[in-house]
């Protein structure tokens, strides 16, 4: 099982950009598939990104809107990527990371991080 931890989150202005990184220990990335999901305070988790584990299949939340985009680490494959522009307060939430091995369903993401925190301010 691959152990995941993000880092990049802050305190940011509307408008601004963050880069978020997922980095992964005990194995590397191949054979996964990856996705961003965030959860505001006292709202669900919601899927942000996903990318399959051939680098295909890339998928963003309607939210997004052109302002993420999600990449993986080819050369090492040990890192996913979620790098934010145009950062609204709505954007504000826990960021997390997740992976499964292969794809087997958008419920089925068993690896987890814990979290970075992102707020933006108005």
């Amino acid at each position: 099982q691959v152990q995941l931890a993000e880092s990049g989150g802050g305190l940011v202005q509307t408008g601004d950009s963050l880069r978020l990184s997922c980095a992964a220990s005990g194995r590397s990335l191949s054979g996964y598939s990856m996705a961003w999901f965030r959860q505001a305070p006292g709202k669900e988790r919601e899927l942000v990104a996903s990318v399959l584990w051939n680098g295909g299949g890339i998928f963003y939340g309607d939210f997004v809107k052109g302002r993420f985009t999600i990449s993986r680490d080819n050369a090492e494959n040990r890192a996913v990527y979620l790098q934010m522009s145009s950062l609204k307060p709505e954007d504000t939430g826990v960021y997390f990371c997740a992976g499964q091995l292969g794809y087997r369903g958008s419920d089925r993401w068993s690896s987890w991080g814990q979290g970075t925190q992102v707020t933006v301010s108005s």
